[in-house]
């Protein structure tokens, strides 16, 4: 089915950066690899932003109000109807609750980026925030519809990184390459000081790159510096290759914006340096599960230090060798497709109510379900009953049921949680809904849900021979541990992490 039309309202600016519209850019990627089109909607962009987006094949409507006005939101519904966008995306901090609120009441579907929680309330259908510090916790200011898709596992990285997802790194035991990439604006020319900081590291073989944005206005300052380091350094603008420079660098310097998710997917070992406060959450979070070293924010930057780091990780190929797997293990690159599939479904999960004791005993009677069950034989009224019962009186049970656009259900997600990390999954989808496509969505809407609430890992164990489950499970992005004997039948063992890549 043709998604059609996506709308992106985002931003792009020398002084708010770049970071927002290319993120979304990983999006309208996935988008338009599924048959759709993209577009954006702008206050602001940059001559390079502007034709970056041009060359992917994005239009490019320019807003003609204060970015995150009413009268914003006013000209974005009127362009949302004048092209007849599916879905309005939208990625800023100047974005607010009465924005939103805006869009939803003319009757619009909205994704809402958010980084931590900027919003007093969410009336998005779906509220996306990438960073592993996410929990529930800081959204319960959110309408009874709104979807939070919560943590890397959602992780927008755009298609120049998607050949890199099973590329393995070798760690040389001692480094001398390194990436330099403060953001695609950097206005306080931050690049600047790691600059001078390469010329007072130790090796004289160091080789750098320093990647700048298209638009910077420090280029020929940055490669007069760049002379006068004594150190092999190259400076490149508007690079379209950062995928193999990261894969090329045995660490990089970096801001703690989104370009953390492409360095954790190539298991790159990174020091980083909050610019603004929205990134000090991820930069500490990353610092904390060893996969990065945080240096502090951009007002204790420090040349002399930061070349003695420099050093100290460059010298040592185990550290950066247990970094780099840390990293691996946080993103595997499937952020874009989960949130398109979740999008193009159009699904709403709500937790199981009373009324939907009898429909749930229909479905798990079905005979497509009863075949794939451990137990065949059909559940009689009154066993369903006092399972429905104990599980909907049962804290340690999450039962969700999944509505379609129209608002017909359509199918369940259970999960018992056996501990407080560890929990096992049941799925299914009604028989009139099967084939369409719906199996792996209602997964994904399920596991961010049950992550939200609590828990590290989710287990599935299907039969060998039910083939839909298991292509439905591996689209959803769970690994297989291998096949295992579970009362009596062959299984296969899905199990997925809260962070994309751990199991």
């Amino acid at each position: 089915m043709n998604p059609g039309l996506l709308l992106i309202r985002a931003d792009a600016s020398v002084v708010s950066g770049t970071g927002h519209v290319m993120r979304c850019l990983a999006l309208a990627q996935e988008w338009q690899v599924r048959g759709g089109r993209a577009a954006f909607a702008m206050a602001e962009a940059t001559p390079a932003i502007h034709s970056r987006l041009k060359a992917e094949s994005c239009d490019v409507h320019f807003m003609p109000c204060a970015s995150g006005t009413s009268e914003d939101s006013t000209s974005t519904i009127a362009l949302a109807h004048e092209v007849g966008a599916d879905w309005i995306v939208v990625d800023g901090y100047q974005f607010g609750a009465e924005y939103q609120r805006a869009l939803k009441s003319a009757g619009l579907k909205v994704l809402f980026l958010d980084d931590y929680g900027h919003a007093t309330h969410y009336y998005a259908d779906l509220v996306l925030n990438q960073n592993p510090s996410a929990t529930q916790i800081g959204y319960s200011n959110l309408e009874s519809y709104s979807a939070l898709l919560l943590g890397p596992r959602y992780c927008l990285l755009r298609r120049e990184f998607q050949s890199w997802r099973n590329w393995k790194r070798e760690v040389r035991a001692i480094g001398r390459r390194v990436l330099v990439t403060m953001g695609g604006s950097d206005p306080e020319n931050l690049t600047a000081v790691v600059v001078k900081a390469l010329g007072l590291t130790g090796d004289p073989d160091l080789e750098a790159i320093v990647v700048i944005g298209g638009s910077s206005p420090y280029a020929e300052e940055l490669e007069r510096l760049s002379l006068s380091a004594a150190k092999k350094i190259s400076v490149r603008r508007d690079v379209s290759n950062i995928a193999e420079l990261m894969a090329w660098a045995d660490v990089a310097v970096s801001s703690a914006g989104s370009t953390c998710w492409e360095l954790c997917l190539l298991g790159l070992p990174a020091l980083l340096f909050d610019v603004a406060d929205n990134q000090k959450p991820i930069a500490r979070e990353l610092n904390r599960r060893g996969c990065s070293v945080h240096l502090g924010s951009s007002l204790d930057f420090n040349a002399v230090e930061l070349a003695q780091q420099l050093d100290r990780l460059l010298g040592s190929g185990e550290v950066r060798q247990a970094m780099s797997l840390r990293c691996r293990q946080i993103v595997d690159g499937k952020g874009a497709a989960r949130v398109a599939s979740i999008m193009q479904a159009g699904l709403h999960l709500r937790p199981a109510r009373e009324a939907d004791r009898e429909l749930l005993w229909k479905w798990a009677n079905d005979p497509q379900v009863r075949a794939a069950a451990f137990l065949p034989e059909e559940i009689p009224l009154e066993q369903h009953n006092a399972w429905f019962a104990s599980k909907m009186n049962n804290p340690n049970c999450l039962i969700l049921i999944a509505e379609d656009p129209a608002g017909k259900e359509v199918g369940q997600f259970r999960v018992d949680w056996r501990s407080e990390h560890d929990g096992e999954i049941d799925v299914s989808v009604s028989a009139g809904s099967r084939g369409s496509g719906f199996g792996s969505a209602l997964i994904e809407l399920g596991v961010g849900r049950a992550f939200a609430e609590r828990g590290q890992r989710l287990n599935a164990f299907v039969k060998n021979e039910n083939q839909a489950s298991r292509r439905a499970f591996e689209r959803a992005g769970f690994n297989t541990l291998g096949e295992k004997t579970v009362q009596g039948q062959r299984v296969v063992h899905y199990v997925c992490g809260k962070d994309a890549g751990e199991v």
